[in-house]
């Protein structure tokens, strides 16, 4: 996600940190890598003319604060204007209502279907409420299996009359929400490949009919500078309320998420992380912007670790490791809990400093996680609580019970010996990070 900008962008701000002292000259210079930056990463040329207009105002200006250094000064300020760019404050979705409904629009291959099922999911999870998906796309019969087969997989009911009238059938699933204790209802609404009046009419009629507390733009990442058009061309006909932004985990350039709010002030609410059904967050602005500048993003890791962390196995973990009694079975029971985050490098990547200790082009083969757990279910759970014992006999053991080769054995015992060393200085105090 935005891997290329902020690659860029941390590279200029590691440049003016070397700096003494900011001088319009070094602003000017850095200023001018950021504006490469932000143009190649596909924001608005508009856009970025007045953000470095105000990063070079502010940062030669009189509201630098003086108790940092001048380095840290300038990425304050630029960090600062990312932030208000990228909207400012998180705006939370509105589930007030007797049920609360929710509609999706967009454009065709935006992913529509399969994030409003995300959606659903993340709401129960964040609320603890219950969600109806609702099938409105009636002139693709694939929509509708594809919403059924989602609301199978999550174990969410799903309301549909097969190809009927969108409008009678957005009614009756409120009302039959109403009827069935649901607090919300999400409907997916059909899209086309482009904006037309048959479809725009539609929607309307549908707004109309329901009146729902939100309607929300799901829209491609993908798609650049184009984001912008699409979202007006809603907003015009429709009182938009947010958008979500899709297929942020590819290899997209990131302007349109820089580019939207400004432009449109059309705040966006969510964004897809991953293909998952779990892949789908919600959007701060101020978390966005210090991942994008290589500062880590730990608020969204630990809200990750809270959803799938056994919270009581974790505190017995903690105090092993303060104890030094740390042994394998801890460490795989950690490691099953770890892989319900998500892929590893993207975690290591909310890491503060992760760009500094040479973290953020890890590739972590899940497959290399699997062969860790398989060398550790090898062993006996003496031996997993004791692995001081393991000699070269039981190791052939180990690596043959785990189709592993032995050397592999001993890696990962040697990583295991440094993780609990290193976890020991923490403890004494004497581990410093290396930023």
């Amino acid at each position: 996600m935005f891997e290329n900008l902020g690659n860029r962008l941390q590279n200029a701000m590691d440049k003016i940190r070397g700096y003494g002292k900011i001088t319009e000259a070094n602003v000017s210079e850095v200023t001018r890598e950021i504006r490469l930056a932000l143009l190649e990463a596909d924001v608005n040329y508009t856009v970025v003319k007045e953000f470095i207009a105000n990063v070079k105002e502010k940062a030669l200006g009189e509201e630098v604060t003086k108790s940092l250094k001048p380095g840290e000064q300038f990425v304050k300020i630029v960090k600062d204007e990312l932030v208000e760019l990228l909207g400012g404050n998180a705006e939370e979705i509105n589930t007030k209502g007797n049920p609360a409904t929710l509609m999706l629009v967009g454009l065709q291959g935006s992913g529509k279907t399969t994030t409003i099922a995300k959606l659903a999911n993340l709401l129960r999870k964040k609320y603890k409420k219950k969600p109806l998906l609702v099938a409105c796309d009636v002139y693709r019969k694939a929509a509708i299996d594809q919403l059924k087969q989602l609301g199978k997989e999550l174990n969410i009911e799903v309301y549909d009359e097969g190809t009927g009238n969108p409008v009678n059938i957005s009614e009756h699933a409120i009302q039959y929400a109403k009827e069935n204790g649901y607090d919300y209802v999400l409907i997916d609404t059909a899209g086309r490949l482009h904006i037309d009046e048959e479809l725009m009419d539609e929607l309307k009629r549908i707004n109309e009919a329901i009146k729902p507390q939100e309607i929300i733009l799901v829209l491609d990442s993908m798609v650049g500078q184009d984001a912008v058009n699409v979202i007006q061309g809603f907003n015009d006909l429709l009182p938009l309320t947010g958008a979500i932004l899709t297929k942020l985990d590819g290899d997209t350039r990131g302007g349109a998420a820089l580019s939207i709010r400004h432009l449109t002030h059309v705040p966006i609410k969510f964004i897809g992380t991953s293909e998952k059904l779990d892949g789908l967050e919600m959007f701060h602005p101020e978390r966005m912007a210090t991942r994008i500048l290589g500062m880590g993003d730990i608020m969204t890791m630990l809200e990750k670790a809270e959803e799938v962390i056994d919270v009581e196995e974790a505190e017995l973990a903690a105090k092993k490791l303060q104890k030094g009694s740390f042994d394998l079975e801890d460490f795989l029971g950690y490691m099953k809990q770890i892989k319900k985050m998500g892929p590893l490098e993207n975690l290591i990547k909310m890491i503060p400093g992760a760009k500094k200790m040479g973290l953020t082009n890890v590739k972590i083969d899940p497959k290399d996680m699997a062969h860790v757990e398989a060398i550790i279910l090898s062993m006996t759970p003496y031996e997993r609580r004791h692995p001081e014992i393991l000699k070269a006999s039981r190791k052939q053991r180990i690596a043959k019970g785990s189709a592993r080769s032995v050397e592999e054995v001993n890696r990962l015992l040697k990583q295991f010996e440094q993780m609990k060393k290193m976890m020991k200085q923490m403890r004494n105090g004497n581990f410093k990070m290396p930023f």
